[in-house]
């Protein structure tokens, strides 16, 4: 066994594909107090502003690199859906992202609420709906990858909910608060180790 070095201004990852190969039961949906609301073609600085609101806990950037051709490039293609969960006062506090590439498959592309939210079930009552939209007519495959930044209770709470483990990867990346693209202060739970620019 040997240790790879990283260098401080990059991290490393366990990143976790798995994949959901048939349908699940139809059940109740979980009780929530939140709901859903599609967001068709949507503006990019609203984007990223819930993308940070929601990711930036567990380092979430990719769509933060993004200028704005290329952001609105990723979220108004026909096969790409996304979602975000408002509160009773109509605050977004969560947000589901699905892409279906190719006839036949589904991307979970973001799925999560707000920290402040999580262990109080809606995580439950968001998979429940994200089966409903994943599972299209002609769909059967359901794929989503997780990774040791997200968190702690994301890869348990896939496979409870039927999605199963089939590859692991090694991903490294320049940390994103050094970049600038998340405050200094984002995911305190991961070191930062380098100055930021």
């Amino acid at each position: 066994m040997g240790l790879t070095p990283v260098a401080n201004d990059r991290l490393a990852t366990v990143v976790t594909t798995l994949e959901m190969r048939e349908r699940p039961r139809a059940r109740p949906l979980p009780s929530s107090s939140l709901r859903l609301v599609r967001w068709h073609a949507p503006e990019p600085e609203r984007y990223r502003t819930l993308f940070r609101r929601v990711g930036a806990p567990w380092l979430w950037f990719s769509r933060l690199a993004l200028d704005d051709t290329a952001l609105i490039a990723a979220t108004h293609r026909d096969r790409t859906q996304v979602h975000a969960v408002l509160d009773r006062q109509g605050v977004e506090v969560g947000m589901l992202e699905l892409t279906h590439p190719e006839d036949g498959w589904c991307a979970l592309d973001y799925f999560g609420v707000v920290p402040e939210l999580t262990g109080q079930g809606h995580g439950r009552w968001l998979m429940a709906l994200t089966m409903q939209l994943a599972w299209r007519p002609g769909v059967s495959l359901v794929r989503v990858n997780t990774c040791t930044l997200d968190h702690p209770r994301a890869l348990g709470f896939y496979r409870a909910h039927g999605f199963v483990a089939v590859k692991r990867t090694v991903e490294t990346f320049a940390d994103p608060r050094v970049l600038g693209l998340l405050p200094a202060d984002a995911a305190p739970q991961v070191p930062l180790l380098a100055n930021r620019r």
